[in-house]
């Protein structure tokens, strides 16, 4: 609309939707009254998707984004493509009549508070920085839907993988360094060191004095004498100029001397049964080779 200021659109937008709710459910629900097994769930966040699709019945979920539909970067697609799929917008999810919408640390701050100032049940949720919150997380989601000992069994799984891969004989805790798009490493406080770490290597970034996530140079990366680069990709991903630091030649002379390992981005983005995929793939990278052979 010609002349419409930002703030009028977005209070225009606001109250389109808050009509639509009025219309459709016939007042304003309590914010803080979650249902004890929400009926028609929402979520507005790829990694609260992974969790909901993997703890609740399909048919209790009314939508998820559709970031979850895209094989390359989420680890439910295929159930995720059964399910109505949103775009985080605030008329979507009101017309979808939810009882319980579920948002993360980086669901778009005004749709959430739009949905929450109309009386929607709104829970967030962060992001993990260890294995122990993630599976507190679990257990905390779990409970929100109703479904406590799904809850329970996906913890007991991942408890028995790593119990598994915990009696894997450890290299001698090789350095590795991880990359992402964009330059980014991944350092301390982050779930990304843990696995790391649980895979028996020392994680360079972490030696830097990098904090979580933080830009390392090319250069940096050359000289850090790691003996493992771990780069962040998604197969057959879409080209973008993010991911051609991924691709540089720098980093094909680096596998001269050091091993680079490929780690699929949906393995680690979220918390949940993937992160041990990572960690058992790193592991299989930092092995040695079998006797008689050279790497």
């Amino acid at each position: 609309m010609v002349g419409t200021s930002p703030t009028m659109t977005i209070r225009m937008g606001f109250a389109l939707a808050l009509g639509l709710w009025l219309a459709t459910s016939g007042g304003l629900a309590r914010a803080d009254e979650a249902p004890a097994k929400p009926q028609r769930i929402v979520s507005l966040n790829m990694c609260t998707d992974e969790l909901v699709l993997r703890l609740a019945s399909p048919k209790h979920i009314a939508s998820v984004t559709w970031l979850s539909q895209d094989p390359r970067n989420a680890n439910m697609a295929g159930l995720a493509r059964s399910i109505p799929a949103n775009h985080g917008l605030v008329e979507q999810v009101l017309a979808l009549k939810p009882d319980l919408v579920i948002a993360g640390a980086y669901t778009t701050r005004s749709t959430v508070a739009l949905l929450k100032r109309v009386g929607m049940t709104v829970r967030e949720f962060g992001v993990p920085s260890n294995l122990a919150e993630m599976r507190r997380q679990i257990h905390d989601m779990a409970n929100l839907l109703g479904e406590p000992q799904n809850g329970e069994a996906l913890i007991a799984e991942i408890e028995a993988r790593l119990a598994a891969l915990a009696g894997r004989p450890r290299p001698a805790h090789p350095r590795a360094i991880v990359l992402r798009p964009n330059g980014f490493t991944t350092g301390r406080g982050s779930l990304v060191d843990e696995i790391l770490t649980a895979a028996g290597l020392t994680n360079l970034a972490a030696e830097l004095g990098i904090d979580n996530y933080g830009q390392i140079a090319l250069e940096t990366v050359a000289l850090g004498q790691a003996d493992i680069l771990i780069l962040n990709t998604t197969p057959d991903g879409p080209p973008s100029l993010a991911h051609e630091i991924l691709h540089h030649p720098v980093l094909a002379r680096l596998g001269d001397r050091l091993k680079l390992v490929a780690l699929p981005a949906k393995l680690w983005t979220c918390a949940g049964p993937a992160v041990i995929d990572a960690i058992e793939l790193l592991l299989d990278a930092a092995a040695p080779p079998p006797a008689g052979k050279t790497p």
